[in-house]
């Protein structure tokens, strides 16, 4: 997967194939039964809690969110934050946090934080992916499983093998024979109908637990709206909301690639905000954007707001009618997607970078897909890989500094320097220079350089000082225009001396 130069807007106003995106969107409607389902189940919450916040969240997304195509619902990333304030202070509470969180994430949409999706580095979005890719196949094990935990034996495990194995062949080589309806949804009605008319036993998505449920109901949350309240909530709340931004708009970014057009980011957040808010009244658990289901949908075709709202509203009426039919769905041949998904998602060719790309990109790329997997962590593993992708930058920039010198025909001193000043090149910029050698007038030329931040300042100044005690000037010289500003903004801390320069109108009084 590689970022694409020509990547254009998405436009909104483009022809859709109604039937391919309903097709596409019941699905993904099928797909999210037993992961809704799951997800509940692992934040200690009723399976209805799940269900509903699946509806909401996908709902309001497709019809608010900067993403058409992208599906949202109850995730396992959410899930693992609320199950501690499920059991500490119970469902209530567990609704004020996801409604705070959307809040949060609104303001964060309102505020334009949706860009700084950008400086997330290709090394941590392959590890993410990769990760989450693996995270999505360990999580298809359970399946092998019967209800005390102890894996599938004998004829059990044979019959699971085989129905799985059957599903990925059908999506394998059903669109050579047609395109015209999703292979995914081709290989869950065969299944479907297998195990139906030859009654096979297996597992069923009504052996997890019933989705017979009604309209969402509204809900306020039910606790005492005191101080003391907020601050149990809100730190989950500020988790959620992050964890729930950095899993949506890397999923936007990967769409993004994928379908060779530019989401919102900034919409996509706001969208998310309103959705967690509504979910959180509407007695959900609150969620994020889903990266399986999601290429669920755009693999199926899918590429308008039709496919993600045909899926809500279908997820709907199986709660409320047809819940009969769907706990009948194979387990085997939702497992058997989802595992085509997680081969579909992995980043292959990453795996042949190992040896062209530079060692520490290849060692933030593990490090995330390995934070991803063992820990569950989709943003503390996205923060840990871009501090680090950040200080190897930084640490590389520290290390390119140079200074060439040379003495003119009046016996002046040039230091021409070469690459950005900033705190991490100050130790070796301090270095350049022989104060104690050089004649009366230096001067330091910033035509290949910059002035980068406070620290880069107080260099400078500290520079002009030492020459300034032993009667020597220190005068700077094609110092670019943003960096005039950021000096002249320090007058009050900082002396330096700013030679004139008609081409760059250079300041040519000395600053105090």
């Amino acid at each position: 997967m590689s970022i694409l130069p020509s990547l254009k807007l998405f436009d909104f106003r483009q022809t859709v194939d109604h039937r391919l995106e309903l097709l596409s969107g019941l699905t993904v409607a099928l797909a999210l039964v037993p992961e809704a389902v799951a997800f509940a189940l692992m934040a200690g919450l009723s399976p209805l809690t799940g269900l509903y916040a699946a509806f909401v969240m996908g709902l309001v997304t497709s019809v608010l969110g900067g993403r058409p195509g992208m599906i949202s619902g109850a995730t396992g990333a959410i899930a693992i934050v609320l199950v501690t304030l499920a059991k500490s202070h119970g469902v209530e509470y567990v609704f004020a946090a996801v409604v705070l969180a959307g809040f949060l994430q609104v303001m964060a949409g309102v505020f334009r934080l949706g860009k700084w999706i950008r400086l997330v580095p290709q090394p941590v979005i392959y590890g993410f992916v990769n990760g989450l890719a693996v995270v999505i196949f360990m999580a298809q094990l359970n399946q092998f499983q019967d209800g005390t935990g102890a894996w599938l034996v004998g004829h059990s495990l044979w019959v699971m093998l085989g129905l799985v194995a059957c599903t990925m062949a059908i999506i394998y080589f059903w669109p050579r024979v047609s395109k015209a309806v999703p292979a995914s949804l081709v290989a869950i009605l065969t299944l479907f109908a297998l195990v139906t008319f030859l009654n096979i036993d297996t597992k069923t998505v009504g052996d997890m637990a019933s989705i017979k449920g009604g309209f969402p109901p509204f809900h306020l949350p039910n606790i005492p709206w005191v101080w003391e309240t907020l601050g149990i909530v809100f730190p989950y709340a500020a988790i959620v909301a992050g964890v729930g931004l950095i899993e949506s708009l890397l999923t936007l970014n990967i769409i993004d690639e994928i379908t060779q057009t530019r989401g919102r980011s900034n919409k996509e957040a706001m969208a998310q905000g309103v959705a967690n808010m509504v979910s959180g009244v509407f007695s959900g658990m609150g969620g994020c954007a889903m990266i399986g289901q999601s290429l669920i949908n755009i693999s199926s075709g899918a590429r308008a707001r039709l496919s993600g709202i045909a899926a809500s509203l279908l997820l709907l009426l199986f709660i409320m009618m047809g819940s009969a039919w769907i706990e009948r769905l194979p387990m085997a041949a939702l497992t058997g997607v989802m595992i085509m998904v997680a081969m579909g998602t992995f980043e292959w060719a990453s795996l042949r970078t190992f040896k062209t790309m530079p060692k520490t990109d290849t060692a933030v790329m593990v490090l995330v897909t390995l934070i991803t997997i063992f820990m569950h962590n989709l943003a503390l593993a996205v923060l840990v890989g871009v501090l680090i992708s950040a200080l190897a930058f930084a640490w590389d920039n520290a290390t390119r500094i140079r200074a060439r010198k040379h003495v003119d025909e009046q016996g002046v001193k040039h230091y021409a320097l070469f690459g950005p000043l900033f705190f991490g090149s100050i130790s070796a910029f301090q270095e350049k220079f022989t104060v104690d050698q050089d004649p009366k007038e230096v001067i330091l030329d910033f035509r290949e350089s910059r002035v980068a931040d406070m620290s880069a300042i107080e260099a400078l100044h500290k520079l002009t000082d030492r020459y300034s005690q032993q009667g020597k000037r220190l005068t700077l010289r094609h110092v670019s225009p943003d960096c005039q500003v950021l000096l002249q903004n320090a007058a009050a801390v900082i002396d330096v001396n700013l030679d004139e320069d008609p081409t760059y109108k250079v300041l040519s009084d000395r600053m105090s």
